[in-house]
């Protein structure tokens, strides 16, 4: 077994941890209830742009899902954005498509409204069907200069210098970075609106942010290449869950520090009491559980034993490792209990943790949700 393996697996168990459900990752094959999609087109919708990690996350997947699918069908992927999200979402939850020719797929920034009770929410998590939820990180970054500010891990040198960057929204997955950063005692005035952290990265780019952090398919990608270009400095990743439900360092960043570690780090930051415990609570519930894939309520049982098959096959293949290693990063890939485990993880949050970031967001934002 490789190191990349073992990681991989320890990552799974460390969301076995979190979830306290036991998880699977594949299961035994089973028959795809003679469902075959020859000559049709399968349709994968996600609500964000083009750029970002989710759209990596999605292209990944979709050629190995017609490979995989009986048929052979054509996997297109396509893109629904607005409003962080939400758009696609509303959209998806009106679907009735029965035959899988149509799958969705969600991020954290979909799960967060949902928890949060936006009220521009008009879909429901438990009318889907899960048939494959993935683990990912994310890392945070700074302009060399900016960086340079930092004493080892301590961050207080950058607490005097004001920050601006792209966020999809207050009540999206980019709460986890805004909360983040004002435990730290940071001032970072996000730009709401970007339609996907792509955007937020593009702004980074041009000068237009001068703090960014992406999912860790979109930093393996479109981040690294300007880390070893010497134009951006990993400042910190939000880290990873070891089996007993603690943060340790993000596998697939084993050199860079967690959050945790540069909070314990920095005076103005504390790991206990209630800000920790609502960032804590919001990042289980946007990272381990991140990405999903969802069939439609009216999918019939034949149609989601065949996705989950597929998926199956997916993560059994001996090169699925390497390549996901190279494209989205060392973490849990689910399906069936382990997905429906996962699904559970990312769709709530305990009351008291959900009370604060709803206070936090009105006080830091003037975002009221209730």
């Amino acid at each position: 077994m490789t190191d990349k393996t073992t990681l991989r697996h320890t990552a799974q168990a460390a969301l076995v941890g979190a979830a306290t459900l036991a998880l699977a990752t594949t299961a035994t094959a089973g028959s795809h209830g003679g469902v075959n999609y020859e000559g049709q087109t399968i349709e994968f919708v996600i609500p964000f742009s083009e750029s970002g990690g989710s759209a990596r996350w999605a292209n990944f997947y979709a050629p190995l899902l017609s490979e995989a699918l009986p048929g052979n069908p054509t996997v297109v992927v396509r893109y629904r954005p607005g409003a962080g999200s939400t758009t696609g979402a509303n959209w998806f939850q009106e679907q009735t498509t029965d035959d899988g020719t149509l799958i969705f797929g969600t991020s954290g920034s979909t799960q967060f409204p949902y928890l949060l009770g936006d009220p521009r929410v008009r879909y429901e998590y438990n009318d889907w069907q899960v048939v494959l939820a993935s683990g990912t990180g994310g890392v945070a970054y700074l302009p060399p200069d900016e960086a340079a500010k930092m004493d080892g891990l301590d961050a207080t040198g950058l607490q005097g210098t004001d920050y601006i960057w792209g966020s999809q929204g207050a009540t999206r997955l980019d709460l986890v970075a805004n909360l983040a950063w004002e435990m730290l005692g940071m001032n970072v005035e996000p730009v709401f609106g970007i339609e996907g952290r792509g955007d937020g990265r593009l702004m980074f780019e041009r000068g237009e942010a001068n703090i960014d952090y992406q999912t860790s398919s979109a930093y393996l990608r479109s981040v690294q290449p300007m880390v070893d270009e010497g134009l951006a400095v990993p400042m910190m990743t939000w880290g990873a869950l070891d089996n007993a439900g603690n943060i340790v360092r993000d596998p697939t960043f084993p050199d860079i520090p967690s959050f945790k570690e540069v909070c314990e780090a920095t005076p103005a930051c504390a790991t206990e009491g209630d800000a920790w415990d609502a960032w804590k609570a919001f990042f289980i519930a946007g990272f381990p559980a991140q990405k999903m894939v969802f069939l439609p309520g009216s999918a019939s049982a034949d149609v989601v034993e065949t996705f989950s098959q597929a998926f199956d096959d997916i993560i059994a293949r001996d090169d699925f490792d390497t390549l996901a290693e190279k494209t989205l990063g060392v973490y849990p890939q689910m399906t069936r209990d382990g997905a429906k485990a996962a699904f559970q993880l990312g769709t709530q949050v305990p009351e008291e943790a959900r009370a604060f970031v709803v206070n936090w967001l009105e006080e830091s934002y003037g975002v009221t949700l209730e």
